[in-house]
């Protein structure tokens, strides 16, 4: 029997680029004749037609799975109910915007499957037409996350990747709830080979990454893969207790020098008070955002519910 690629689609809003997507990815899998495929196409609660036209690709082509979430649950959810339902011997994670390269399927399926690879995966080699304002939010979370994690995650690293079935299972294998892929797909480990992939401009729509939905997923990234913020109070703390000896120590000073020191004082006073404020706020926040995801890991919920699927069939 054939080996077989299951390549995984996560779709919110995509009935412009849909068509598009999917004669380009038939295009690939003609190419490689030597394998069979497999279209898991996973609708994360989309409002337009996405459903519809993944629905028509079914009825005509047997290779297309659909998976339909009940409601929006994110793309990592996506991506990890992909994973589940997945039936091939390998399996690709690419974008249906068409910002990724379906032409390099064949070369990253022969990295993985003859040259001894366990993952074949982009990387990003410029940030061109995407904002300055993001770029620069981006590679400051990269730079950040790689200071204070013991897990190495590679700046412009992608999703767009093509994996064996042993990572497959050892991805699955994390049972987290509020999941950082990226981070994930890092603490596994196996041997990599890295594309360098040059992004596309998107078919058509528009991206569903705003800025704020990028700053909560970057939050994930690091608190999920690192304790260190937990020691930020630990560090002012002592910061405050030298900036708090060097106050003393100037009223001191002036009172030896000058004989008063209550204007010197009050202003100590005004800044100790909003300092300390300021570092019990910070510390509640990032103990708070600690707790919030324990609160939700003992919860359990599922991480997404499905309203209409083939993959059963």
């Amino acid at each position: 029997m054939m080996k077989k690629l299951s390549v995984i689609v996560p779709c919110y809003n995509e009935e412009a680029v849909l068509p598009a997507f999917y004669d380009e990815i038939t295009k690939v899998a003609e190419g490689c004749s030597n394998y069979d495929f497999e279209f898991l196409f996973v609708n994360d609660g989309s409002k337009d037609a996405t459903q519809n036209i993944v629905e028509s690709f079914a009825k005509k082509d047997e290779r297309v799975k659909f998976i339909s979430f009940s409601r929006n649950f994110g793309k990592e959810a996506g991506m990890l109910a992909g994973l589940e339902h997945c039936t091939g011997d390998f399996a690709c994670f690419i974008d249906a915007d068409l910002q990724h390269s379906p032409e390099l399927i064949p070369e990253m399926l022969k990295a993985v499957d003859e040259e001894g690879y366990d993952i074949a995966a982009c990387r990003r080699v410029d940030r061109k037409g995407e904002k300055k304002f993001k770029s620069m939010l981006s590679g400051a979370f990269y730079k950040v996350v790689n200071k204070i994690s013991e897990t190495y995650i590679d700046d412009g690293a992608q999703d767009y990747r093509v994996m064996n079935r042993n990572v497959i299972d050892s991805i699955l294998s994390m049972k987290e709830n509020i999941r950082f892929t990226k981070g994930i797909f890092s603490w596994v480990g196996f041997n990599v080979k890295w594309f360098p992939h040059e992004n596309r401009e998107r078919a058509a729509g528009d991206t569903k990454w705003s800025v704020t939905k990028l700053f909560k997923y970057a939050m994930d990234g690091i608190i999920g893969y690192t304790a260190s913020p937990l020691r930020i109070p630990l560090y002012l703390g002592i910061l405050l207790i030298i900036l708090s000896g060097i106050f003393a120590l100037a009223v001191i000073i002036q009172y030896a020098v000058l004989g008063f020191i209550y204007a010197l004082t009050l202003r100590c006073v005004m800044f100790s008070v909003l300092f300390v404020g300021g570092l019990i706020l910070i510390s509640l926040g990032i103990a708070g955002e600690y707790l919030a995801r324990i609160y939700t890991e003992v919860k359990d919920r599922p991480k997404y519910l499905i309203a209409k699927t083939n993959c059963d069939k």
